[in-house]
């Protein structure tokens, strides 16, 4: 139905009930790999900020629809975690909330912990299943809904667009380009700027929070990085509900704000572009490759000074636009809710492309240049981008470890030379899903196309058009598409058939073959004709996705008993804190300390710090900052026989005010008693007062 542009002030009581949460997921922040960049050594090493799981709900006034939104700060939903949560909300809700009206988004944050993923091929990365992991994201997902749902009020809901700038580059124009030339001449770039804000207000006017949408990669933090944080996109998030929860720590207070992922796959917030690191010159090639140290010296850099910096100013812009957005946002969402969902078997569908013209999609399989990475994140052994011919070394040890791809899945991947034939490898189980979510999502004129994995910014126009063609085809014109990225289960990339020809990194991983999009254009034009016609419950549910009965199986090493160096307790300062500094310095404090992994295990929300200010008006010590707080950063360094130190950095902001302030360190010890389970023990560091001094 269109959307009725009514004056806020004048329109009515509320068109739906709305309910808003978000809830920790962070999991273990040391010695867990980081997902995203596939980079064996980038595990974690402590923290900067804390992960949210930010959950919507809105129901119809009557309540007989809902629709369940969440955006996490994670790499991507997985199946296994998709599953595990969807079980968990029908033992508390019944039939609620199900696989029909929930979608559950990542963020694609390349810094969060990894090991949530029941599929073989992202065990290697991940060192396997890694069950804390997996817990805390759950969890907390779940506990972001209850929070969401135990709060639902009447409320109104409004939309606005506004155009992102230098926040964004492709990082494969070289694959744009091969898209026909009368398709790009309709867009003025080659990235989509525009992002799409939801505004909710509560009835009686409390803001009660957006979801935002907007395409960019988060990779403002390289992948040398070791902290656990929530990128550009999660530093947008903190500057939003820092201001408008005034006084209040990150992570708490009412008002919800997700930046949600969108049709991101080709691109990057490195601006500045690809340079080789060795010698300065532009890498700005079909290959991205250097003449000096080919592929691996090709890296793209943020628009700051080092990898922080980038992350502030992409996520402030990206911020500054939301609040521009979000000010203006008068036009209302009013109509009835629906959702729809199928499971696709995608190795195996037949597509329709015209009258004459039926194509299949393939087995999953990745090519030569998966091995590649991208100008964000390098791959190993000088792989290159744009192979579209096998490497006979690489080959043949792939054909002595791992087994020949089948001549009928090459076949069907053509030109895509097939490095890893995921499809065909079933050990220990099934190295990659044959069984995919499709679903949709209606709140009035806006349409939620949940997609599995990481659409080109040309796919998702593609897709966009498609959904909003089909409905339009059914009399409901004017329709709001948007794109939520990374979406129940995760499939790598959906480049276009042109893109795909080129055989860059996205279509190297786009992992049904060249006919991939073109499936979910028709499987995503089923969806929405049953919702514009009111048939979804005729639509076919499709073949169930296995749920793998696996143990933690993992390569992560166990927490050993943690020890202190001799005359020393848990929590002893180690290298105190100067006695005074001004704004724009680093105050850092180091302590005896124990493994973190102790304090996810037994504390969810454990908070590993705070930065304490005296108040002599009451002669007591306020919080000023936690371990959620951007302006600090946790570091934790194993030693050895379970000896460890954790560092607490503070970057002192401008803001802050004068006076004396101490730093805490809070953590759990293990102890193993001889044949008995183990103990955890809880304690805390002091640094001595410092003072802060004006400028």
């Amino acid at each position: 139905q269109p959307t009725s542009t009514q004056n806020p002030s004048t329109a009515g009581s509320g068109n739906y009930l709305i309910g808003v949460g978000r809830a920790d997921c962070t999991g273990p922040v040391a010695e867990i790999p980081l997902m995203g960049f596939a980079k064996a050594d980038q595990v974690g090493g402590g923290l900067l900020t804390r992960l949210y799981s930010r959950a919507f709900i809105v129901a119809e006034p009557d309540n007989s629809k809902r629709v369940v939104f969440v955006s996490a700060d994670i790499g991507m939903v997985s199946q296994k975690l998709r599953l595990e949560v969807l079980n968990e909300l029908r033992s508390k809700y019944g039939e609620l909330y199900g696989r029909d009206n929930v979608i559950l988004s990542g963020t694609h944050t390349h810094s969060g912990p990894a090991g949530y993923f029941q599929y073989t091929l992202f065990w290697i990365t991940s060192k396997g299943l890694i069950k804390p992991s997996l817990q805390a994201l759950v969890k907390g997902i779940v506990k972001s809904i209850d929070i969401a749902h135990e709060n639902m009020k009447a409320g109104r809901i409004f939309i606005n667009r506004g155009t992102v700038e230098n926040s964004q580059i492709n990082r494969s124009p070289y694959s744009y380009l091969q898209n026909p030339a009368s398709e790009r001449s309709r867009y003025s770039s080659n990235t989509d700027k525009e992002m799409v804000l939801l505004k909710m207000v509560a009835a009686n006017g409390q803001e009660l929070g957006l979801i935002s949408w907007f395409a960019v990669h988060p990779v403002s933090m390289n992948n040398t990085n070791h902290l656990v944080n929530s990128d550009n996109v999660g530093y947008a998030s903190y500057l939003f509900e820092q201001e408008k929860n005034k006084g209040m720590l990150p992570g708490e207070g009412s008002f919800v704000a997700a930046f949600a992922s969108s049709n991101l796959g080709d691109v990057s917030p490195n601006t500045k572009g690809p340079f080789c690191i060795n010698t300065g010159d532009s890498c700005d090639n079909p290959q991205s490759t250097c003449p000096v140290g080919g592929a691996k010296m090709c890296m793209a850099m943020g628009p700051g000074t080092d990898m922080f910096d980038s992350t502030t100013i992409i996520g402030q812009n990206i911020y500054l636009k939301a609040k521009e957005v979000y000010a203006g946002a008068s036009q209302e969402i009013t109509g009835p809710l629906s959702s729809a969902h199928q499971w696709v078997n995608m190795s195996d569908v037949s597509v329709t492309l015209n009258a004459t013209h039926v194509v299949k999609t393939c087995k999953p399989a990745l090519g030569h240049s998966f091995a590649a990475g991208t100008i964000d994140g390098v791959g190993a052994f000088n792989f290159t981008q744009g192979a579209v011919e096998g490497d006979p070394f690489w080959d043949s040890i792939r054909d002595q470890l791992l087994g020949k791809p089948s001549n009928a899945t090459r076949a069907c991947h053509e030109p895509k030379p097939i490095l890893f034939s995921t499809g065909e490898m079933t050990l220990p189980h099934p190295w990659h899903p044959d069984i995919v979510d499709v679903q949709l999502a209606t709140i009035g004129s806006l349409a939620i196309v949940a997609v599995p994995g990481e659409l080109t910014t040309m796919s998702g126009r593609r897709l966009r058009e498609t959904v909003r063609s089909e409905f339009e085809s059914h009399g409901t014109s004017g329709m709001n598409v948007v794109i939520a990225g990374l979406c129940n289960v995760y499939t790598h990339y959906i480049t276009t058939y042109e893109e795909y020809q080129a055989q860059r990194y996205e279509a190297a991983s786009t992992i049904y073959g060249p006919h991939t999009l073109s499936a979910y254009m028709q499987l995503y034009r089923g969806l929405a004709k049953a919702i514009a016609t009111n048939t979804v419950q005729d639509l076919p549910s499709g073949p169930e996705p296995p749920l793998f009965n696996l143990t933690s199986l993992t390569l992560v090493p166990a927490v050993v008993a943690d020890r202190t160096p001799s005359n020393k307790a848990f929590g002893d300062v180690l290298q105190e804190a100067r006695q005074e500094y001004r704004v724009g310095e680093v105050a850092e404090v180091t302590f005896v300390s124990a493994n973190p992994r102790n304090s996810a295990e037994n504390a969810t929300e454990h908070n590993f710090l705070t930065v304490e200010r005296y108040l002599n008006s009451s002669g007591s010590w306020s919080v000023v900052h936690n371990d959620a707080s951007w302006e600090t950063r946790f570091y934790w360094t194993k030693g050895l026989l379970g000896q460890s130190n954790a560092t607490v950095e503070w970057h002192i902001p401008s803001t802050t005010e004068p006076g004396t302030y101490r730093i805490r360190y809070f953590g759990h010890y293990k102890k193993i008693p001889l044949f008995q389970p183990a103990v955890y023990y809880a304690f805390e560091g002091t640094s001595s007062a410092f003072e802060i001094i004006s400028l």
